[in-house]
């Protein structure tokens, strides 16, 4: 229950889509269970391949961190002050967030344990690690979809809510931001990626469309190699998405238009 007022608005078309939010979600979700499925699968020596995967986790939990950096900074903050009862959401949120990031350390500390020599021991002991970490992730993840989103909806402005995306636009390098912008399209059905991409600046879609996506599927061919990875329960996938794959990541960045 709450007690202050939402900002003011002229009409409830001006509300923000927090709901776009599960589409940035889902690709989580998706790269935090490959994660583990991947590194499970690497022969015990493998030195070349564990530091391929290594340099996969840095560029995921650089994407993670950014994007939670952003809610700690951007969105917390503003509830707080405009929630009163239903401000246990939001502290419940922050909670999570450092549970998820001390998994990562965690994970974090393992990798770098396993990237040194890839032994079996070590690799056995980052995929339990990552399990860890993915299951602590998906409860955040269920959570705020269920119950911190519809708050966001009703008590934060249009611009309050677009200022994550500039946020994570501004505190991503470069030459991470287009494999991550196409990792958060692969799995999104064509009328969310149309309404994703519409919301960038203007520049950056010109980016994504002559260079970001067959830079998006090299990343995935590198990573993945020959594995297909299967959409799962904790994945959320709408009913009429289409398990993820190599070919068909390279073709959901093809059709992002």
């Amino acid at each position: 229950m709450t007690t202050f007022a939402a900002p003011d608005t002229d009409t409830d078309t001006e509300r923000p889509n927090t709901q776009e939010m599960a589409i940035i979600h889902r690709a989580f979700r998706r790269e935090s269970r490959l994660l583990a499925e991947l590194t499970a699968r690497v022969p015990a020596g493998d030195t070349a391949r564990a530091r391929v995967l290594a340099g996969y986790f840095r560029w995921y939990q650089l994407g993670l961190s950014v994007h939670h950096h952003g809610e700690d900074e951007l969105v917390w903050p503003l509830l707080l002050a405009r929630l009163d009862l239903g401000a246990d959401v939001v502290l419940r949120m922050e909670a999570q967030h450092e549970e998820v990031a001390a998994s990562l350390v965690r994970a974090q500390t393992a990798l770098v344990a396993w990237e040194a020599g890839a032994g079996r021991s070590d690799r056995d002991a980052l995929v339990e690690a990552l399990v860890e970490h993915r299951a602590v992730l998906i409860e955040h993840l269920d959570d705020e979809e269920s119950h911190l989103l519809p708050l966001a909806a009703e008590y934060l402005s249009v611009p309050e809510w677009a200022a994550q995306g500039e946020h994570f636009l501004a505190n991503t390098p470069k030459n991470a931001l287009l494999t991550l912008l196409g990792a958060v399209l692969e799995d999104a059905q064509p009328a969310e990626r149309k309404a994703f991409l519409a919301g960038l600046p203007l520049p950056a879609r010109i980016i994504w469309f002559s260079v970001g996506r067959i830079l998006y599927a090299a990343h995935v061919r590198r990573i993945r190699g020959t594995h297909r990875p299967v959409a799962v329960a904790a994945d959320k996938p709408n009913p009429t998405d289409k398990p993820g794959t190599v070919d068909g990541a390279a073709s959901a960045t093809r059709s992002a238009r």
